[in-house]
């Protein structure tokens, strides 16, 4: 096949219009053309008053030599490149024993369904619940019907932190071997829309993430693995620098000498474990800040002009970044359109924001993190203190949100002008439990409180109405990443623990739920080469 990019056709083109410009573009006649289908399906909204589709295409031709031949100096056709997975092994019948994948989060997921599909019978480990049972248990906290649960909740059961998210199928991380594909396919098999695999953002929601995650756990049980839920892992047994076996909580052994390490990246008591047994960890990055929401319709209009509403384009998103004085980085995080701002705590006694939205992004709310970069510099002591520093935040948040689990909240105006808000704007904020109005500069540290001020005028010229005195904050975001970094060679094992593969966000080697994905896969194969030797 061939694959032409850069097809550029208006926003409301006719439905021949896309086959119309593959002949146009291969000067080819219409019996020419045995078929071709969109790979990709992107829009250019630079110019607000002239937003078109850009369009990248496989075509299928009995021309194809022909044409490459006499389009060679074209960039824009080239031969499709071959995407199609190859499994880098098949488990032989006398493997001694099953790998253990901790945690059912995206990487462990993928882990699990490539050993699962490779022969390897995985036995998979979650702490949490069922995603249909987590997913009742957070909703009925998140609307005060229950208590909150440490157990269960948005950080901990099947499916991940992710199952409550905007469900976003996109990364910028370099994917040379098309891994990427490999689970876009994979959720589209579990019951994701087609169209994944050719938007340019793909989305999929918290309740349609429910039955997806439900169906990757048939394919793996129908495959041999095991998934046990409420399985915690209390210990990793490491004899001679080797991975041995885990211990659960009820006390229960299961020797193992290949396991995956796809914790999350809050599962603080698991880094703590790890550090306690000598794993080698160090503390990386990440960023602190607040949730912050507009009216869904300010963003659609700043970004699509006269467009905005268009069904095509959906509810719009944004990306800002700002470069401040006292030189940290403030930069918009995991953007929701028409979305909710979430109780996302894992601890007890500790608030936590996120957000998340459903398939259809229609809630009247965009949100997304306002976070400022930080660095081990900002906690040296030793490589678990990010952790601590995450604490110390989310439990000054809980206090002055009231002791609840109601989040501390501040109108833009006020946080600018520096007075605590005694009351709520035109935008009203989606978090539940419920909102405590407050001064938001007693939540986080001196140098993100001023960097935060500096960056919202700023972003006001990006979009305009972003600095609004109306404009809801939200505090406080603290999980945008993993703390730390469990290091792994370049066989994916631990560099200090053979047989230990860390994986994913918790090991500081992801961020959402595609990169997710994409490491669990290779950390899969890794295992399997491993049994193989």
């Amino acid at each position: 096949m061939l694959r032409i990019t850069e097809i550029k056709l208006p926003l409301d083109h006719p439905e021949d219009a896309l086959k119309l410009a593959i002949l146009k573009k291969l000067q080819i006649k219409p019996e020419e053309l045995t078929n071709y289908s969109i790979f990709k399906r992107s829009y250019d909204a630079r110019k607000k008053t002239d937003i078109y589709l850009v369009y990248i295409v496989d075509v299928e031709t009995p021309l194809e030599k022909q044409l490459l031949a006499k389009l060679q100096a074209d960039p824009h056709v080239k031969p499709t490149p071959d995407m199609s997975y190859q499994y880098v092994a098949k488990a032989p019948s006398n493997f001694k024993t099953r790998p253990i994948v901790i945690g059912m989060g995206p990487a462990g997921m993928f882990a699990g369904l490539m050993l699962a599909q490779m022969g390897f019978r995985p036995i998979i480990l979650e702490r949490g619940k069922a995603v249909r049972d987590r997913t009742a248990d957070t909703f009925n906290f998140w609307k005060g019907r229950t208590e909150f649960n440490p157990e269960s909740n948005a950080q901990f059961g099947e499916g991940g932190a992710g199952t409550f998210s905007d469900g976003k199928l996109y990364s910028q991380v370099k994917d040379p071997q098309h891994y990427g594909r490999k689970v876009l396919t994979e959720f589209v098999n579990a019951g994701a829309s087609p169209e994944i695999l050719y938007i340019n953002k793909p989305h999929i929601g918290t309740l349609k993430l429910v039955g997806i995650v439900q169906s990757f756990r048939a394919q793996i049980q129908a495959l041999g693995g095991e998934i046990r839920f409420q399985s915690r892992v209390e210990d990793i047994d490491i004899q001679d620098g080797k991975a041995r076996g885990v211990t659960l909580a009820n006390g229960e052994y299961i020797a193992s000498n290949h396991i995956v390490l796809a914790v999350g990246h809050s599962a603080r008591d698991t880094f703590q474990m790890l550090y306690d047994r000598g794993v080698y960890i160090e503390a990386k990055p990440f960023s602190i800040g607040f949730r912050i929401e507009h009216p869904q319709t300010l963003i659609d209009q700043a970004r699509f002009g006269d467009y905005a509403g268009h069904k095509v384009l959906g509810a719009a998103d944004y990306k800002l970044v700002h470069h401040c004085q006292n030189g940290r980085s403030v930069y918009s995080f995991c953007m929701c359109p028409g979305g909710l701002v979430v109780a996302a705590t894992s601890e007890i006694g500790r608030v936590v924001t996120n957000g998340m939205s459903q398939y259809s992004r229609n809630e009247r709310n965009a949100n997304s993190g306002i976070v400022v970069g930080i660095t081990p510099d900002d906690y040296p002591e030793h490589p678990l203190a990010g952790i601590d520093f995450q604490r110390r935040l989310e439990s000054r948040a809980f206090e002055l949100g009231g002791g609840t689990y109601a989040a501390p909240a501040q109108l833009v105006g006020d946080f600018l002008a520096n007075r605590p808000s005694q009351d709520l704007g035109k935008v009203h904020p989606s978090y539940a439990p419920n909102v405590n109005l407050c001064d938001l500069s007693e939540s986080l540290p001196d140098y993100a409180i001023a960097a935060i001020r500096e960056a919202l005028p700023a972003f006001n010229k990006q979009i305009k109405g972003f600095a609004m005195d109306d404009a809801m904050l939200t505090g406080v975001e603290t999980r945008t990443s993993s703390p730390i970094r469990i290091k792994r060679n370049e066989k994916y094992q631990s560099l200090n623990v053979e047989g230990l593969f860390p994986a994913g966000e918790g090991a500081g080697y992801a961020g959402g739920i595609l990169s997710a994905g994409i490491d669990g896969i290779k950390v899969a194969e890794a295992v399997a080469l491993s049994i193989m030797t």
